[in-house]
């Protein structure tokens, strides 16, 4: 984040704790529980948001190496990212093209080639067939047309995106996507986070409901009171739209320090967490010494569960039992406050709607991330239709 946006940020921040105020959306928002509920909703959102958007994979540092591959198939659709030869960052369908099977699972390294686990057919990093046991009983198939599918992925400033299922003519063009947030997220330097852990989470709620939980800090004080509660100040954020992306900043009770500190010198980022929704389905946190990615995904066609990968990136390999624990301590603080705080609420408020306690939820003035989010969520769903 250039200095500039620092101190204007700050500014802002700084004139909200003087009038006791908070950013503010033009009006409330009411919005229907059908869009937690519905199938039909679901069913809309899977085959647009999830299949057609770019959606984020991961960072560079996952795949440090080539044949270092990830996979991926809470999207509904069975990838596999590599790191090719060259370097280049891949995306493939998940299947052999032989009969189908799938050739690897979660995440690790190859040499030079993926090996059918079912009959041993074999491809290079860059999706080629070159390998087939018993070849002559092939003969005639067209070998060169028998790689794999290949999906439209793209590596930029330490992020790698793909597009689950294109169209024929679909184009991967991460910077446009993101349009001013851009040139943002690539001063963190992202390509530089080392990762340091993943947890699979599924719980039983709307996969939407995971990203209102970080967009707003409404509930800090009375949530939160005893975890990060103290840490920040409630029901106080900063909010900015990039299209159907979004910027929340939840600034921390030492950016009072900066007070009497010249502006040339301002730093805000230790003194907050800067929230990012990377529409549709990603929440990135850039924390004073760390990352979270929290990638969310419904679960097949329930409405009301979904899966979650929280992906913990630090600025440098913890290669010591000290900052292993360190590190640790904060994936635990992390866990301890959104799942045996947040989610439990969240599942009481699905089951909340399966029972049609009410048709609609109202969003205040005060949570204008909130707000922005689902109307980018309705507003995506509806053109998509």
């Amino acid at each position: 984040m250039n200095h500039a946006t620092q101190v204007r940020l700050t500014r802002e921040i700084l004139a909200h704790l003087d009038a006791r105020t908070t950013a503010q959306a033009p009006d409330i928002m009411y919005h229907a529980t059908s869009a937690y509920n519905s199938p039909e909703r679901l069913q809309l959102e899977k085959q647009i948001l999830f299949r057609k958007y770019p959606l984020l994979m991961g960072l560079s540092g996952q795949l440090a190496v080539p044949g270092d591959y990830l996979t991926e198939d809470f999207s509904g659709i069975p990838i596999f990212v590599v790191r090719d030869g060259d370097g280049t960052v891949r995306a493939f369908l998940n299947v052999c093209r032989h009969r189908g099977a799938r050739l690897v699972e979660d995440r690790g390294h190859v040499g030079r080639a993926f090996n059918c686990p079912y009959h041993g057919w074999s491809y290079s990093l860059e999706g080629k067939l070159i390998g087939i046991p018993d070849r002559k009983s092939f003969a005639g198939m067209d070998n060169g047309s028998r790689g794999l599918t290949e999906l439209p992925a793209v590596e930029r400033n330490g992020m790698i995106w793909v597009i689950p299922a294109p169209g024929p003519d679909t184009k991967l063009d991460v910077e446009a996507y993101l349009g001013g947030m851009a040139p943002e997220l690539a001063s963190f330097g992202l390509a530089n986070y080392h990762h340091h852990e993943t947890r699979i989470l599924r719980r039983k709620l709307n996969w939407k409901i995971v990203i209102d939980t970080f967009l707003e800090p409404y509930h800090f004080g009375v949530l939160h009171a005893n975890t990060v509660g103290p840490i920040f100040f409630p029901n106080l954020c900063l909010f900015e739209a990039f299209g159907p992306h979004l910027r929340e900043t939840l600034p921390r009770r030492t950016i009072e320090d900066l007070r009497g500190t010249p502006e040339a010198e301002w730093n805000l980022i230790p003194h907050t967490a800067l929230v990012y929704v990377l529409f549709p389905n990603t929440v990135l946190v850039m924390q004073i010494d760390h990352v979270e990615t929290w990638r969310v995904f419904p679960v097949a066609d329930k409405v009301d569960e979904c899966m979650m990968y929280l992906d913990f990136f630090v600025p440098e390999p913890a290669e010591t039992e000290s900052a292993k624990r360190h590190w640790d301590r904060n994936m635990e603080l992390t866990i301890r406050t959104v799942d045996e705080e947040d989610f439990p609420v969240g599942e009481g408020i699905q089951a909340g709607f399966a029972a049609n306690a009410q048709t609609e939820i109202v969003f205040g003035r005060n949570e204008p991330a909130l707000a922005h989010f689902q109307r980018s969520v309705n507003e995506a769903v509806a053109a998509g239709r």
